[in-house]
């Protein structure tokens, strides 16, 4: 019997499971379908945030009240573990040291490493055989080995937040609604008459909620003005706040006139911001860009021949993946592509965008 995708459920009887609950709906579905399977699993709430937990911390009391009351819905034990200092040690400094390097993060993708599946564990998930999560991916067992695979939805699919994590985590994963469409989970919510049902999906930086991200990240490193100028020309457009408020491929918020202009490199010696002019200039894309620390879950790929992301979006591209040597990797696509910036993740998946392989860092050169 499958009441969770690919996930039997006489494979779960018996076993000692830890769900994530973060007061959304998707999570609190999650719960939901375990308890179709006869189980109570014990729910988390994890406590995150930056340094500063008075003004800046994320653990609102909405989100603890929706997990308490979802948790006590199916007669299940919620505990709340404070992950606030593991988060401002390690995602929180990850993220201002690679922004202050020029570099474009993501948070959220370190978040799932280090948090979800690393400090939780530490304090309370190596009591448990498997940790559930209200994340929009699948897991599948190919040929004995367990890979991470995309999820039936692929506006929704996080695949490409979870390719950072270690193999022995993704071994204690557990998505019970990663064969779902999110329609679908917010139609089981309804049903069951859940507290979140109708809650709004958060966006952004998961601790950050109404937050301004440049707000953040000023609180932590300010700002250092400097020259923005045309790539072409060398003209002085004006001036930037710093080179942090800005990502490669940017296009929104410059406030220059005589645009539109496009963010489109970034001098951080002589901290220069440079743009393009036009609705799409030709510096904006790249069909060819170089990955480093590639981080595999399951295995390498068979092939050069791959599809990849390099943002959170539906859409895959078609490319190849060549190893250069000292652990740098070239990715060309078989399309440009619009705002390659360094410090994102590259997101590889075999031919059929099916089965994730990992992902590793764009970086600046070869």
């Amino acid at each position: 019997m499958y009441l969770c995708g690919m996930i039997k459920a006489e494979d779960l009887q018996g076993k000692r499971i830890a769900v994530l609950l973060s007061g959304g709906v998707d999570s609190a579905v999650v719960v939901h379908q375990l308890a179709q399977m006869g189980l109570h699993p014990d729910c988390f709430y994890i406590k995150i945030g930056p340094e500063e937990e008075e003004a800046w911390d994320c653990s609102s009391e909405e989100d603890l009240e929706m997990t308490t009351a979802v948790a006590a819905k199916y007669a299940c034990r919620l505990e709340v573990v404070d992950c606030h200092r593991e988060y401002w040690n390690e995602v929180t400094r990850y993220t201002m040291e690679k922004v202050r390097a020029g570099l474009t993060p993501n948070p959220d993708v370190m978040c799932n490493r280090l948090i979800k599946f690393g400090a939780f564990h530490e304090k309370r998930g190596h009591d448990y055989d498997l940790i559930a999560t209200g994340h929009y991916a699948q897991t599948e067992v190919i040929d004995g080995r367990k890979w991470l695979t995309t999820s039936s939805d692929p506006v929704k699919d996080q695949t490409d937040f979870l390719a950072q994590i270690y193999d022995w985590q993704l071994q204690k994963a557990l998505f019970p609604i990663g064969h779902m469409m999110k329609e679908e989970v917010r139609q089981i919510a309804e049903r069951e008459r859940l507290v979140n049902a109708r809650r709004k999906d958060s966006q952004g930086i998961c601790f950050l909620g109404k937050i301004n991200y440049n707000d953040y990240l000023r609180r932590y490193l300010g700002e250092q003005p400097g020259d923005v100028l045309e790539l072409e020309t060398g003209r002085r457009i004006g001036q930037h706040r710093g080179l942090w408020f800005h990502t490669i491929g940017q296009r929104k918020g410059l406030g220059f006139g005589g645009g539109p202009w496009f963010v489109v490199k970034k001098d951080i010696e002589h901290n220069i911001l440079y743009v393009s002019n036009g609705y799409d200039p030709e510096t904006a894309y790249a069909d060819t860009f170089f990955i480093h620390d590639l981080h595999l879950l399951t295995a390498a790929p068979e092939t050069e021949r791959i599809t990849f992301k390099i943002r959170h979006t539906p859409e895959y591209h078609h490319g190849t993946l060549r190893p250069m040597g000292d652990g740098i990797y070239e990715v060309h696509s078989q399309e440009k592509i619009h705002g390659v910036a360094p410090g994102q993740f590259c997101v590889i998946y075999d031919g059929n965008h099916h089965r994730c392989y990992g992902s590793g860092e764009i970086t600046v050169k070869q």
